[in-house]
């Protein structure tokens, strides 16, 4: 007769196994990628598409605010920035609009600027509270005169994952949230580098691997089909990472 240690280790072992089986199905990935697609749409009718994330006060912010993804990209071009104090650091954007930009890091730093002190939840099972001082995402595109044809925006970064280029994307819905912001400083003070100095995405609205670091250019694109490998950011194309992350 099977004991029931003996039963629980087989059927533990076997449910493992099929599960490794489903993971690496690609008609099971692709059920799980209609699924996201569900899931957002589900999200969207439930709430406003423009409905704030919880905002918090200065006495919840927490303490030590970890670092997710790339602490110090690894680069020449980036030590060099680093080096300088990011004084010639630019914000470059284009593809879908009538009017490329490439902008100073001390201009956007001038700009009027939202501050918001927000919840980051990071996929690995992590969540801090921090302040965000950075210019909407939606004015830069306003500048910029987006085409009615652009249907993403994705974000090209100074971070690289051994010799591939960070990168992610989020729909205009998102881009144009009051709360999506390029912030340039983190509880009062600049950002720190292992936060995204001089530049990064606060989205916040979706998980933190979403949130883009190091942002040297934002392109407006009709499609994500031809950006790397399609699917929208560096840890879609690599890790299989959902898309949309809402939460």
């Amino acid at each position: 007769m099977i004991s029931r240690r003996r039963f629980i280790a087989v059927g533990s072992t076997g449910l493992l196994a099929a599960c490794d089986r489903l993971n690496s199905s690609q008609a099971f990935r692709g059920v799980l990628r209609s699924a996201e697609g569900l899931t957002m749409r589900a999200q969207r009718l439930v709430s406003p598409r423009d409905a704030l994330a919880r905002e918090y006060g200065e006495a919840d912010m927490s303490p030590i605010f970890r670092s997710n993804g790339t602490s110090m990209p690894g680069t020449s071009e980036y030590a060099k920035h680093l080096a300088e104090s990011f004084a010639n650091w630019r914000l470059d954007v284009d593809g879908l609009v009538s009017r490329p930009l490439s902008i100073p890091i001390q201009t956007l730093r001038g700009m009027p600027h939202r501050v918001q002190i927000t919840r980051h939840d990071c996929v690995e099972g992590w969540s801090a509270i921090g302040k965000w001082h950075g210019v909407q995402l939606s004015k830069i595109l306003d500048a910029a005169g987006l085409s009615t044809r652009a249907r993403y925006i994705v974000f090209h970064c100074a971070d690289r994952f051994s010799d591939k280029p960070y990168y992610e994307s989020i729909d205009l819905i998102d881009a144009f949230h009051p709360q999506t912001i390029l912030a340039f400083g983190m509880n009062d003070h600049l950002l720190p580098v292992a936060n995204g100095a001089p530049l990064r995405l606060r989205v916040e609205r979706q998980l933190g691997y979403k949130h883009a670091k190091y942002i040297q250019r934002i392109e407006a694109v009709e499609s994500l089909a031809g950006i790397f490998g399609g699917k929208g950011g560096y840890w879609e194309d690599n890790v299989d990472y959902e898309w949309y992350a809402g939460i």
